[in-house]
């Protein structure tokens, strides 16, 4: 049995690499208020069931080339964790258009869960996401998307050669346009009415110079947010499922990119 532990060791080792690797930058479980044993542990046995399924087909000998196997699979969980990222940050991006629009840029707040600035906008919608993503129990998908990432690149994948041919770099910037666009489009509406707005308090302003514009424009312009947000607000359901959905399949083929 030591000897079976000793053999399979390194096989072990390079599968937590990358486990590891995805809950570092993975939406929801890279959050500062997970714990940092709770991410450790369920790394640990995820490495174990995968292991068990994939990782005592043949020994990987410890040489020269080994630790290069280890920056790949340390390499390949930080790309897959950050492709997931990417999609959840179109949220807080559309929430700073939001907030620049009616006026609460000016009132960011830190996020508890990045520790880092984020507008009132955006850190409501990232919460309400959340939400959404663990009630379709969208977790459970990237914790299989991650377990099934090596059906598509095994231990001994050419990650490396896909970087070199500017593969991996040329989707991830495909993928990061497609959230800015998804980003533009959930802001959209906030941004056309505010537009309007704007329009008839510039109009009122010409024809009532005694009319203080930037006393009356800014609560009016809150008013009007939260009223568009009221009206769209059972459309972000099926917005942020889509966007999910998005994410997923944006996985899936980085992983046949990779393959």
């Amino acid at each position: 049995m030591t000897l079976f532990v000793l053999q399979f060791f390194p096989n072990l080792l390079l599968i937590f690499c990358r486990i590891s690797a995805f809950f570092v930058v993975a939406p929801l479980f890279s959050s500062r208020s997970v714990s940092i044993k709770f991410k450790v542990g369920v790394s640990f046995f995820m490495t174990l069931i995968t292991f068990s399924s994939i990782g005592m087909t043949e020994p990987i000998p410890i040489d020269s080339a080994y630790f290069a196997s280890i920056i790949r699979e340390i390499m390949m969980g930080l790309v897959l964790g950050y492709l997931a990222l990417m999609f959840f940050t179109a949220i807080q991006v559309a929430g700073t258009f939001i907030d620049f629009q009616i006026g609460f840029a000016l009132a960011s707040v830190i996020d508890p869960m990045t520790g880092a600035q984020a507008p009132v906008f955006g850190n409501f919608k990232y919460y309400l996401a959340i939400l959404i993503f663990l009630s379709i129990n969208a977790h459970h998908f990237l914790i299989q998307g991650i377990m099934q990432s090596y059906e598509f690149v095994p231990l001994d994948g050419n990650l490396f050669a896909n970087i070199e041919a500017g593969t991996v770099s040329n989707f991830l910037v495909q993928s990061f346009s497609t959230v800015f666009m998804l980003a533009f489009q959930m802001a959209t509406p906030f941004i056309v009415v505010i537009f309007m707005l704007d329009l008839v308090l510039g109009i009122m302003s010409k024809t009532t110079p005694q009319l203080n514009i930037f006393v009356v424009g800014i609560p009016t312009k809150i008013l009007v947010g939260f009223i568009v947000f009221i009206l769209i607000a059972y459309g972000l359901i099926s917005i942020f499922e889509d966007l999910f959905e998005d994410m997923f399949n944006a996985m899936y083929q980085l992983l046949r990119i990779l393959q």
